[in-house]
């Protein structure tokens, strides 16, 4: 296929807009139901189900399929793409970058769309060395991206490596500014150095990617997590959505003077039908003083809230879960259900599917042709698992 590096001068300019996307989503017509695009900050547009880039041989015919994946979903309303430096060795940057420059070529928007990255984890290229430790020795310490206490093993939690990986991402997607840079799974340092120490370094990471934004290479960041957002109050590896605002407005106080212009913006978390912690566990502390789910927290933060997991790794495609059989069966198979469950989720704004098939992707474009279940219908679900 031949992925090749674009110049910088061939980058695609610009970031999502209101304009652009308000405009991408009035040109589906009436292809979608009312509920697939979301409301990020500023009245930017953004579809229900995101296109995900985790899956796949690191191969040229996995690239192949990626790439058209990406043009055909943008193509066809679907305006959310994420990705990370490490996903197929940064194969997945580069298959992403082929199919916006297809999709753009044929008229579509780069305002139109919102481009993800994640940083955090190891970008080693082509394949895994034989000796990862000495690869992030050499590679990454000897040459002043962190320092050892940063690294866990082939976790990286330094503002210098992550802004490295900004930088990576934006020349293997081939454009100018990334929508969003999520700092991926900061929770996997806490059992090596401490709860507050990994605090700290978020805090130091966030003001680097405040500078990011400042100088035009991000517009905004989040954290993803697996564990930090799902776990119980007093789980070590639990991480409060209030302190993570509290270091972004101290970040952006130091870089802009402004505490409250903060662009700390997005969290992710897994969330699925079997993966329910999101919504129903009551672990976080609002500002009220009061006590609320991850979902309900982040919207009383202004934090837009991306699922991963949709399909709980391709298990919920291949295993039905009954309840939701009984209560959409009109839907065409597991796959289907199971987003249809998670679009219709208060609080959720996104949900990211991974795909490496245009069979796939078929799905996903079904399901979000169809009408959202009913606030009533969706609480029901809820309801009749605990009964």
């Amino acid at each position: 296929m031949g992925l090749l590096k674009p110049d910088r001068a061939s980058r695609l300019v610009g970031a999502a807009t209101a304009d652009a996307t308000t405009a991408y989503a009035r040109r589906q017509g009436q292809a979608f139901d009312r509920g697939h695009y979301s409301d990020f900050q500023g009245g930017v547009k953004l579809s229900a189900i995101g296109l995900g880039t985790f899956p796949g041989a690191a191969t040229d015919a996995v690239d192949e399929v990626i790439a058209d994946i990406i043009y055909r979903g943008v193509t066809s309303g679907l305006n959310v793409i994420d990705t990370a430096t490490h996903y197929r060795y940064g194969r997945s940057l580069a298959a992403i970058g082929m199919g916006l420059r297809r999709a753009v070529a044929e008229g579509i928007d780069r305002q139109a769309l919102w481009l993800m990255s994640k940083g955090g984890f190891v970008n080693f290229t082509g394949s895994a060395p034989a000796d990862p430790k000495a690869y992030v020795e050499a590679e990454i310490i000897d040459k002043g991206l962190a320092l050892p206490e940063e690294c866990v093993g082939t976790h990286v939690l330094s503002g210098r490596y992550l802004r490295a990986q900004i930088d990576r991402s934006r020349d293997l997607l081939g454009v100018e500014t990334l929508d969003a840079f999520f700092v991926d799974q900061p929770e996997v340092h806490i059992p090596v150095s401490g709860k507050a120490a990994v605090i700290t370094k978020l805090g130091e990471v966030f003001v680097e990617l405040e500078r990011a934004v400042k100088e035009g290479a991000i517009r905004s960041y989040g954290v993803s997590s697996f564990h930090a957002f799902r776990v119980p109050t007093d789980d070590a590896l639990f991480i409060s959505l209030a302190s993570l605002v509290a270091l972004a407005e101290k970040a952006a106080k130091e870089v802009i003077g402004k505490e409250r212009d903060h662009h700390f913006a997005l969290i992710e978390l897994p969330f699925n039908a079997v993966m329910l912690d999101g919504f129903s566990r009551f672990n976080q502390v609002t500002g009220e003083g009061g006590e609320a789910s991850t979902l309900q927290a982040a919207l009383l933060l202004k934090l837009y809230t991306v699922a991963s997991h949709g399909l709980f790794k391709g298990h919920l495609a291949a295993q039905p879960v009954d309840i939701l059989t009984q209560a959409m069966p009109r839907l065409a198979n597991n796959a289907q259900r199971a987003l249809q469950f998670n679009r219709s989720t208060p609080g959720l704004g996104t949900t990211l599917v991974g795909m490496s098939s245009l069979a796939h992707l078929d799905d996903v474009l079904a399901v979000a042709r169809s009408p959202l279940l009913s606030h009533e219908s969706y609480m029901a679900l809820y309801h009749r698992t605990e009964n």
